[in-house]
């Protein structure tokens, strides 16, 4: 009997720019909070595929992806399961409204933050701003085997 590999779930965050805002969805699911839009990658689908149409579901824009920032995988991030997520750096235009398993949409300055934030995205919207700040990527923290 072979033994099935368990994987961490692929998924992307968007870190949606509009002018100087951003933008942030209110889950309508557990875990609850505000939270970067995002989602799970399809199976036959590119991150970026899937980063452009968790956008268009969630927030009903059009983004246009400037670049892969980051990939945050800490078995921890998503309290459901194990998460893997290919972080982006988009642009749109227009007002946000929610949609699929977004309650609501929205666009706020990095400074005034809703609470709580979902999953580890305030520490994804914390190091964007340093990288915004000063070009410089944050540095990564990797647990230590516990012995």
């Amino acid at each position: 009997m072979s033994v099935q590999p368990r994987n961490p779930y692929p998924t992307v965050d968007i870190i949606i720019e509009v002018e100087d805002r951003i933008v942030l969805v209110r889950r309508r699911n557990p875990p609850p909070g505000w939270a970067l839009p995002g989602g799970f990658i399809d199976y036959g689908e590119s991150a970026e595929q899937a980063a452009r149409r968790e956008a268009r579901e969630e927030t009903g824009l059009e983004v246009e992806l400037l670049e892969q920032f980051h990939t945050y995988s800490d078995p921890d991030r998503d309290p459901r399961h194990h998460t893997l997520s290919v972080v982006f750096i988009a642009r749109a235009r227009g007002q946000p409204r929610g949609g699929d398993d977004a309650a609501a949409a929205g666009l706020f300055a990095p400074g005034r933050l809703p609470a709580p934030l979902a999953f580890d995205h305030a520490r994804i919207i914390a190091d964007w701003l340093q990288y915004r700040r000063d070009g410089q990527r944050g540095r990564f923290t990797i647990k230590s085997e516990e012995s």
